[in-house]
């Protein structure tokens, strides 16, 4: 196995090849991004960029649809995941971190400067939880838990980018 594997995930031990063939686990990872043993988030954060350059191509409208699904769906599929996995918001369980940062760049203009802030200011808020963040993270359970803080984390590195772009 890679050493970017862990061998067994969670509490349950559900091996690499349970995760990428169930189809929650599969999203909750990130198709596959989460199983990093390294800084998870930052991979789970680094598979929304092609999602987020294919969105950015759509309308205001469709791109707000598609983040709003993201987040309502997340809510199940981390909750299903962490639950699958014995282990509440298990740090390989990327989806929350997917849809925060679509919310991130949530009607920013495209360009290199702000993918590249946006990644930053969302990888910055999430990892520091800084309040109402850590409130959120630390009162809210499930999936609804699980994706609260990194939806927070999204809005507020979605406000400072609307003030530099």
């Amino acid at each position: 196995m890679s050493i970017l594997l862990r061998e067994y995930y969670g509490n349950n031990r559900l091996s690499a090849r349970q995760i990428l063939c169930d189809p929650v686990l599969f999203l909750a990872f990130g198709f596959g991004s989460g199983l990093s043993r390294f800084m998870p988030g930052t991979f789970g954060t680094a598979a929304a960029i092609p999602l987020y350059l294919l969105l950015a191509q759509t309308g205001s409208v469709v791109y707000a649809v598609v983040t709003m699904v993201a987040i309502v769906a997340g809510v199940a599929i981390c909750g299903r995941a962490a639950h699958k996995l014995g282990v509440h918001d298990f740090g390989g369980i990327v989806w929350d971190e997917i849809a925060g940062f679509l919310v991130t760049m949530l009607g920013v203009s495209l360009s290199w400067q702000s993918l590249l802030a946006g990644f930053a200011l969302f990888r910055l808020f999430d990892i520091l939880k800084p309040w109402p963040i850590k409130w959120l993270d630390r009162q809210v359970d499930g999936g609804l838990g699980i994706m609260l803080d990194d939806v927070a984390a999204g809005g507020v590195a979605c406000l400072i980018l609307h003030y530099w772009f």
